[in-house]
């Protein structure tokens, strides 16, 4: 599997990337996890417009699907070689109302399910294209979900936004890369069920017995640095810091 950062940043855009948003491939399939405020446009400097496959959308804040508001844009109006055909969106339960609220203009209120087929995640088991994955419910004040994607006997999971919970812990068990939020700073915010800090991401990696982990969603008021420190006291094997353009081979 590859692995491209496309957007990192947490609750909004920073000076160097867009929000949460990363593209795994395999086999010629392209799954986006997540498309936040400022996705869309960097997603073009990894592949065609039109090329994706399926999308995972883990909660309904903004600064993780807003961009799907832009890409109906794209994919209802597209000028050359008509509407595009209804693309596999997985989402929480009200994704389709939330895009329409959120873009509002809609020709009419199933515009969206135009050109995406939207498809309501529950925790289980199940594949996307080549892709065998695993999602769960994770802690975190709105319906989100973390996600474990496996191929060729390779794994990554992604935690979305969440606090500390078992079942985040068992998404990452034993996988080969970890894609773990960071978005508070240890002994500064300690607000239970809503984000991790670097230590406690770093603590899941060490639990989980995970390959490499790598840590996301820091907000640009975050000291990245800090949180980079603390994972790396407590999980003993590589850390590095998610940025917009890092590509990994899992």
């Amino acid at each position: 599997m590859k692995l491209t950062v496309v957007g990192c940043s947490g609750s909004f855009p920073s000076a160097e990337s867009a929000c949460s948003s990363y593209l795994v491939e395999a086999d010629g399939f392209r799954l986006l996890l997540d498309m936040g405020n400022g996705a869309l446009g960097e997603l073009q400097r990894h592949c065609g417009l039109y090329d994706l496959d399926a999308i995972f959308l883990s909660h309904l804040h903004a600064d993780h699907c807003i961009d799907m508001c832009a890409y109906f844009v794209a994919r209802y109006y597209r000028h050359e070689g008509g509407r595009c055909g209804p693309l596999p969106v997985y989402g929480p339960e009200g994704t389709e109302k939330r895009l329409t609220t959120a873009y509002e203009d809609v020709p009419d209120e199933r515009s969206m399910s135009e050109v995406f087929d939207f498809r309501t995640l529950k925790p289980g088991a199940f594949e996307i294209g080549p892709f065998q994955v695993r999602t769960e419910r994770v802690s975190h004040p709105v319906e989100a979900y973390g996600i474990r994607v496996e191929h060729g006997g390779r794994s990554l999971a992604y935690s979305g936004d969440t606090g500390v919970c078992a079942e985040l812990g068992a998404l990452a068990e034993g996988v080969d890369l970890f894609l773990c939020e960071a978005s508070f700073t240890h002994g500064k915010e300690d607000i239970p069920g809503l984000h991790l800090n670097g230590r406690e991401a770093g603590e899941c990696a060490r639990e989980g017995r995970v390959g490499r982990l790598v840590l996301t969603h820091i907000p640009p008021w975050t000291d990245a640095r800090r949180n980079l420190a603390d994972a790396r006291a407590a999980y003993g094997g590589p850390v590095d810091l998610a940025y917009a353009g890092a590509v990994y081979e899992v």
